[in-house]
């Protein structure tokens, strides 16, 4: 159960902004799954992955037979790739505007 639910619509705004805005929908190259990208700079990736996207990812279906769980701070090589090839072609800009 989150800790803090916001209400007031100032704040509703400011959390959409920050998890929803500027994102652009980047499909996988190899499993096609569809996920949000944002770039704020080089070195900053955001990805919002969403239920269908993490059931069509076979790297997320991995699991560490010694655990039985998949490595949740590992990213999908092949998801990164295209997320990478997304950038390069000038589909995914790179920068935050307005703080976002």
């Amino acid at each position: 159960m989150p800790s803090f639910v916001p209400t007031r619509p100032e704040t509703l705004e400011d959390q959409r902004l920050y998890t929803q805005a500027r994102l652009v929908e980047v499909s996988c190259l190899d499993c096609l799954a569809k996920v949000g990208v944002k770039k704020n700079s080089d070195h900053h990736t955001s990805i919002q992955w969403s239920t269908e996207a993490l059931a069509a990812c076979p790297e997320f279906g991995r699991r560490d037979p010694e655990t039985g769980r998949r490595d949740v701070h590992k990213a999908c090589p092949r998801m990164m790739a295209s997320i990478e090839a997304a950038v390069r072609d000038g589909i995914v800009p790179i920068g935050a505007y307005d703080g976002y």
